[in-house]
């Protein structure tokens, strides 16, 4: 799943590339995927972009007052070519969900929106205001806004009998971090994620406020400048213990170990996050903290 970092990174990108073209044609390949009506995203046809902004995960591209604002999900992503073909998609074909044609000054540009799976989350909108999209309406702080800092995160955790992984990947509490940053986070903070969020002291607070800004932060800064196609590799390329099971951990050499739940799993470290205790794989145990 694209997160804040990759989701910035692709903002620019579209910025760079789509800012002053005009929308020719937007084709849906997927009824499921537009999740709204009014008004009709054949009003977009016509209209010059006039930016694009990044919203937590979610990105609203701007065209002379209307707004085409879409949430990537678990496995969707952007495709952009400056070779766009006129091919007609058919519905419900193949895993492009969402064609957009632009007229450019130098020339046409095309961008997809494809998602891979059957397990479909990739959603659109076109609305007159992005905070009309009840997601983005409802999201919580960015970690780099200018008011997000320790004190606002020591409300955040001293409030809460949530487990702090879950929060962290609560978009109503902050915005942008998803499963794999939240797992990075924790393993550079060397805090369980089945911690409870109001247990952490203000030491344990502090250094998951430089957790969150550090691990982002050099991700945000490698993400800079690449193209769609190479952002999922540098995204790889950063973790330490997600997706790394059964690997050694880079800090102290411990195995990373796994939880796995129905349809997502963490990774971390028993050594630098748990004290060396292995938290029980099994969605109904007894979480260690």
């Amino acid at each position: 799943m694209p997160e804040l970092p990759e989701v910035a990174a692709l903002t620019d990108f579209l910025d760079e590339h789509l800012r002053g073209a005009a929308v020719t044609k937007i084709q849906i390949a997927s009824v499921a995927v537009l999740k709204t009506a009014d008004p009709p995203f054949s009003e977009l046809e016509g209209r010059a972009v006039t930016g694009v902004r990044r919203f937590g995960k979610f990105i609203s591209m701007e065209a002379d007052g209307l707004y085409f604002v879409f949430h990537l999900a678990r496995a969707g992503w952007v495709r952009f070519t400056e070779t766009p073909t006129d091919i007609q998609l058919k519905m419900g074909k193949g895993p492009i969900a969402v064609r957009l044609s632009f007229s450019g000054a130098s020339g046409p540009l095309g961008v997809d929106l494809t998602e891979a799976g059957t397990k479909k989350g990739l959603a659109v909108y076109v609305v007159r205001d992005p905070h009309d999209v009840p997601g983005i309406a409802a999201l919580g702080p960015d970690p780099f806004s200018p008011g997000f800092d320790v004190d606002t995160l020591v409300q955040i955790l001293g409030s809460s009998s949530q487990q702090v992984k879950g929060l962290l990947r609560s978009q109503s509490v902050i915005a942008g971090i998803g499963n794999a940053y939240s797992d990075e986070i924790l393993h550079a903070a060397r805090t369980s994620p089945f911690a409870t969020a109001k247990s952490l002291d203000r030491n344990a607070v502090q250094g998951l406020y430089d957790a969150i800004h550090g691990i982002l932060g050099t991700a945000l800064q490698d993400a800079q400048g690449k193209a769609p196609s190479e952002l999922k590799d540098a995204k790889r390329s950063h973790m330490r213990v997600h997706a790394r099971t059964g690997e050694a951990c880079p800090v102290c050499g411990d195995t990373v170990r796994e939880v796995s739940f129905a349809d997502t799993a963490l990774q971390y470290c028993p050594t630098c996050q748990t004290k060396g205790k292995i938290l029980a794989d099994r969605r109904t145990s007894k979480f260690l903290k």
